[in-house]
């Protein structure tokens, strides 16, 4: 098993099918789930799965958070958006990579998130902090 850090290609289609909507007041409800070692996930994913998800514990539950601060812009050519970084709070957890995915969309995937190594919180906070928000670093850019 492995997982692969990847923006989805079923994502990309679904881009220019009109499917995901980005926009900060009215848009979709985009989630983060964590997941193991043993999770198989890169960009052939196309929907949330609970398959090697991390369990329950502390504030984390099956199918992850919420993510917030939706904020769709562009430098020169790419254009980016970027999630706020998210907490789990009093979790015991280990996590190898994450999913972001699309809860109102029929948990469509959007990117796969590889950690390089099992990230471990006992009975502490678990946070995923996502890179800088610009064309060169944002989780999700189209150049």
């Amino acid at each position: 098993m492995a997982i692969t850090q990847a923006l989805c290609t079923s994502f990309k289609v679904e881009i220019l099918q009109a499917i995901h909507n980005f926009t900060l007041t009215t848009g979709d409800v985009f989630k983060l789930a964590l997941y193991t070692s043993s999770a198989s996930l890169g960009a052939a994913t196309t929907a949330y799965t609970s398959s090697n998800e991390v369990g329950d514990s502390g504030t984390y539950t099956a199918g992850g958070g919420t993510l917030t601060n939706v904020t769709p812009t562009s430098s020169g050519t790419t254009a980016f958006l970027d999630f706020a970084d998210i907490s789990f709070t009093s979790a015991t957890i280990t996590a190898r990579g994450a999913l972001i995915y699309n809860s109102s969309k029929s948990n469509r995937a959007v990117a796969v998130l590889d950690f390089g190594a099992d990230k471990i919180s006992t009975t502490g906070t678990f946070t995923v902090q996502f890179p800088a928000a610009d064309a060169s670093n944002a989780i999700v850019r189209i150049a």
